[in-house]
């Protein structure tokens, strides 16, 4: 999720600097010459279908070596029409799952390059406007555990998590007028360690945003998604323990803790196990996630007896939902 930044060669004199001396090999602009054309070569022959899949290997594998590769696959004839050609045509295996290692592989390739579109600033934006992200929801709503469906899940998780990396509210706004957080909330509860990480740091995003924060604790019924998930994986990292996984749920529940409401559900639903020290030795290397536990169990301690700034006693809508 790597943001792709624009690096153009400054010509040298601009840069003060006296020309180079002619070479008989046409001195340093050669090579990246070279790898232009053969990035316009490959972006060219994504719209070959007989060219197609060697040209998603090749630029998914090499995306980060070649300058600007988003503006020109954003830009170019075609290109992301055969991309989301890709996507699309692997929709009748998702359900029955019958997705294929090498159908898993060559779409998640061109979900590579979407990414790519998705971290760059020129780009970000006008893929938003396009709705492109919409086509990756189907991958995020499967429940096969198999490895290709897994792959594929994780790699659109990363596109996403691309979209949210840059702090904007207008790409959390367009996020939450879809699925994005029941999906996400689905692969929290099913996905692979990494995928649960990935799909957690895009919650926990939309949350750092204040629309994002509001638009969660706006309902009862939000809230308790979210809650009820969070805390069923605190549950399961005790057994198997994930410090990375526990960062990023640390930090959803302290952002959950900055809504007074919120704050007062929380403090009789949150986990005994990040009261009781169950982490301690998990966290023991990482002074800002335990700076962050400090905090949150600082909130919901003045938050449930009603301390000031935490929204005084408590108030119904949202600790009917918790049990409370």
């Amino acid at each position: 999720m790597a943001n792709l930044q624009p690096s153009l060669p400054v010509p040298p004199s601009f840069a003060g600097a006296s020309p180079p001396s002619p070479s008989p090999i046409g001195g340093a602009q050669e090579p990246n010459d070279r790898k232009l054309a053969s990035a316009e070569q490959l972006v060219l022959d994504l719209c070959d279908r007989d060219l197609r899949e060697n040209a998603l290997l090749e630029l998914s594998k090499k995306r980060e070596i070649f300058q600007d590769l988003a503006p020109l696959l954003w830009h170019s004839f075609g290109t992301i029409a055969a991309l989301l050609q890709e996507i699309v045509s692997i929709y009748p295996a998702l359900s029955p799952p019958t997705l294929s290692p090498g159908a898993s592989n060559r779409v998640c390739n061109a979900l590579a390059l979407l990414q790519c579109v998705a971290s760059h600033p020129d780009t970000r934006i006008p893929f938003l406007h396009a709705h492109v992200p919409l086509f990756l929801y189907p991958f995020l709503n499967t429940f096969s555990k198999t490895r290709p469906f897994e792959y594929l899940r994780l790699t659109s998780l990363g596109v996403i998590g691309a979209l949210v990396k840059v702090d904007d509210t207008e790409v959390i706004g367009f996020l939450l007028q879809t699925e994005i957080i029941p999906l996400c909330l689905r692969t929290m509860e099913m996905g692979s360690e990494l995928s649960k990480t990935v799909a957690t740091f895009i919650v926990q995003k939309i949350l750092l945003d204040d629309i994002g924060l509001r638009y969660v604790c706006a309902t009862a019924e939000r809230f308790y998604a979210v809650g009820s998930v969070l805390g069923n994986m605190v549950i399961s990292l005790a057994d198997q323990p994930s410090t990375r996984l526990l960062k990023h749920i640390i930090r959803c529940y302290l952002r959950l803790s900055d809504n007074p409401r919120a704050c007062v559900a929380l403090h009789n639903c949150l986990p005994d196990m990040l009261k009781d020290g169950t982490f301690n030795i998990s966290l023991r290397d990482d002074p800002a996630t335990r700076r962050w536990l400090q905090q949150l169990l600082h909130n919901v301690t003045v938050g449930g007896m009603g301390g000031p700034g935490m929204g005084g006693p408590p108030q119904p809508g949202l600790d009917h939902m918790m049990g409370i």
